[in-house]
């Protein structure tokens, strides 16, 4: 009889536990692990002998799909879906799923870091020190400032509620809410116009799925909009912002720090002109990378796996 094969290829799936592996295992997966420097070329010759595939960020394209007849899973290691052709899986009778929210505590908490960074020059300061310029960089207060968050999902949410901490204002901007929960009525006003609510803010922060609407959602209008000395953080995905726009707004000292957990070309090259200011500071799509979030999205990763097998129902199951 052929063995149920599965392919994890997401770097981070099954590091932190052994948990994950045993309940592939248990449930009668073969598991073949190629995760660590993945290989495009090596990647399409591979899939189609395999049933399902655990899948970290790299593309996976419709006519590759369309060359594994073998597969009935892939499940996404994170919550994103931009690199999956979800209607070319859909098409071809693939289930698809992912895991959103598990990973929001983790990305919040990145995220507030790097709004106090932001503010207080913190990743400008420690580089100037091991290079040995001692002297001090005037910031500014985070607390009882006024913060934006655009996209109010599971992430923009709990964003919201470490604002609270601080006694911030926070304005949002999503055109999916009709109004804001109840939760935070007290401290969060919904904007319906964009550069409206930027206009409003100390601090903006991205978060939001990158679809057709939200591409480029971040331009030279928007980064115009919001008040000079603001500071900016896509924690979202590179394609939501126009990275040129970014460039000139803090070259010419219109913002004071920016922030990108995710940049358009991942990795980003070192010559980069993001790279050359000073008041840029880049991260490499660690927002997830928590010890808590990912043991979580591995084991909801294997659950499915295994349940496929045992025709139970998929949990956060897109197609």
């Amino acid at each position: 009889m052929e063995k149920n094969r599965i392919l994890v290829t997401s770097r981070s799936f099954g590091t932190l536990s052994e948990k994950p592996v045993r309940t592939l295992t248990e449930a009668g997966w073969e598991i073949v692990m190629d995760r660590d420097s993945f290989d495009a070329d090596r990647f399409a010759k591979e899939i189609p002998e395999f049933d399902a595939l655990i899948i970290g960020s790299h593309k996976f394209p419709a006519e590759l799909m369309e060359r594994c007849p073998r597969l009935r899973l892939i499940a996404k290691h994170g919550a994103g879906l931009d690199n999956i052709d979800l209607k070319a899986a859909k098409a071809l009778g693939i289930r698809v799923t992912n895991a959103p929210g598990t990973n929001s505590g983790a990305v919040a908490d990145l995220t507030f870091g790097l709004i106090i960074d932001c503010a207080r020059h913190i990743t400008k300061v420690a580089r100037d020190v091991r290079a040995g310029i001692w002297k001090p960089a005037f910031g500014q207060d985070v607390y009882g400032k006024t913060l934006g968050i655009a996209g109010f999902g599971a992430i923009g949410r709990q964003v919201a509620r470490r604002a609270k901490g601080f006694s911030m204002r926070v304005r949002v901007y999503d055109p999916l809410l009709d109004g804001i929960p109840e939760e935070f009525r007290d401290y969060c006003t919904l904007v319906p116009d964009l550069k409206e609510m930027v206009s409003q803010c100390n601090f903006v922060t991205l978060h939001v799925p990158l679809l057709e609407s939200t591409r480029g959602l971040m331009g030279e209008q928007e980064f115009a909009a919001m008040p000079k000395g603001s500071c900016f953080l896509n924690m979202a995905r590179g394609g939501c912002v126009d990275e040129n726009a970014l460039y000139n707004a803090l070259a010419s000292g219109h913002l004071s720090a920016a922030a990108c957990d995710a940049v358009s070309v991942e990795p980003l090259p070192a010559d980069h002109p993001l790279l050359t200011l000073d008041e840029m500071i880049v991260t490499s799509h660690i927002g997830m990378y928590s010890v808590e979030a990912i043991d979580a999205i591995s084991q909801i990763c294997a659950d499915n796996a295994a349940a496929l097998l045992r025709g139970e129902e998929l949990r956060f199951a897109v197609t």
